[in-house]
């Protein structure tokens, strides 16, 4: 597999197969879903789900699941109950999206209304003097809906009832902790300057655990293999790729390109965010530029001007670079873990994974001649 192409290459066949498969699941929710009678909310909240959930996205997590089938699987056959944990890991990652952006109060989410934006637009306060709280009330209850329709679709899998239990309490446990991860992402805001090893404990929680560690121990359990015993390996892979996944996503909010993100530069700026950008760029500002900085944090009003001036302000002081060194470093340390399971699983899946974290890195910049 030649790197980071090999990884890249497989991740898209991954999410172009998933594509299919997640539209199929949708189709039919209905069916399997009892909706209540004479009712409207409810099969909207589906559509909402529908939409937000086939728009896209790296199905990052679709890959590492079905890759860790693969590190004890032959072949490209897929066991059962293996596709139904990859509509369940997106279906998370749905719920924690809606939950996210009302949270965030973000009115974007891949380059369209947040599930919470299109509530609004549907009942606006104008017509409806309860209408923000209609819609509010209603994200979050479809939030919840795509949590519990995550853990329907891996109790009615196809597969062993023992198989269906052990991926339900992965499912449910990584839930949990997302969650936990979530309130400690809002705990990081209230320090105004958070210790960097706070940081790598919400990555942890808030990503690594769901996004790269839970998607694991559900391939490996579909294939039939304990993951009980390979509890501290699959860790010491997962945080490194959290807290990169985490680096890069805070890289691209502010020195990334709009049209790529789908959401305004600058975003965690005018959220209040602490991020791992936003920290190293307080850190390394001298009293001016931190003013300039500090003003437009939470500031949701913050022009497009103040961000670009802010980008600069860190391009300036070499936080473009600190940030891309942090995870080149953290890739390295991924790599090196997953390099550490040759011999014990199939070579093709462990050289995926061993190449995956540099696909997961921005390229460097271009060189200036």
């Amino acid at each position: 597999m030649t790197a980071p192409a090999g990884a890249r290459a497989r991740v898209a066949g991954h999410r172009a197969r998933f594509e299919a498969l997640f539209a199929a699941w949708f189709a039919g929710v209905e069916e399997r879903f009892d909706v209540p009678p004479l009712t409207r909310f409810p099969r909207r909240a589906l559509d909402l789900l529908r939409d937000q959930s086939l728009r896209g996205g790296k199905r990052l997590r679709v890959a590492v699941l079905y890759e860790a089938a693969r590190l004890v699987q032959d072949g490209d056959g897929r066991p059962a109950g293996l596709d139904e944990a990859a509509v369940a890991v997106e279906l998370l990652h749905t719920h924690g999206l809606v939950h996210d952006d009302i949270i965030d109060g973000s009115a974007t989410r891949r380059g369209a209304p947040s599930v919470h934006a299109a509530y609004r637009a549907e009942f606006p306060t104008a017509r409806f003097p309860d209408g923000e709280r209609t819609a509010l009330g209603l994200a979050v209850l479809a939030g919840d809906l795509a949590a519990f329709l995550s853990v329907e679709a891996v109790l009615t899998a196809p597969a062993p009832a023992s198989v269906r239990q052990a991926m339900t309490e992965v499912l449910v446990r990584a839930g949990a902790e997302t969650v936990a991860g979530q309130m400690a992402d809002l705990e990081r805001d209230f320090h105004p300057l958070p210790d960097e090893e706070l940081l790598h404990v919400v990555s942890e929680f808030k990503s690594a655990r769901y996004s790269v560690l839970a998607p694991l121990r559900l391939g490996l359990i579909a294939a039939g293999e304990d993951p009980a015993a390979h509890t501290e390996r699959l860790r010491r892979y997962a945080v490194p790729v959290g807290v990169l996944g985490q680096l890069r996503d805070d890289w691209l909010d502010l020195f990334g390109d709009e049209a790529a993100t789908g959401k305004p530069a600058g975003a965690d700026l005018r959220e209040g965010r602490r991020t791992y950008a936003v920290r190293a760029l307080l850190a390394a500002a001298d009293r001016a530029e931190r003013a300039t900085v500090e003003a437009a944090l939470g500031d949701r009003e913050c022009a497009p001007e103040t961000v670009a001036r802010i980008r600069e302000i860190a391009v300036r002081r070499g936080v473009d670079a600190s940030l891309r060194a942090d995870m080149q470093r953290w890739a390295r340390a991924a790599a090196a873990e997953a390099a550490g399971w040759r011999g014990l699983w199939r070579a093709d899946a462990v050289a995926f994974f061993a190449q995956l974290p540099a696909a997961l890195t921005p390229p460097p910049p271009p060189r200036v001649l």
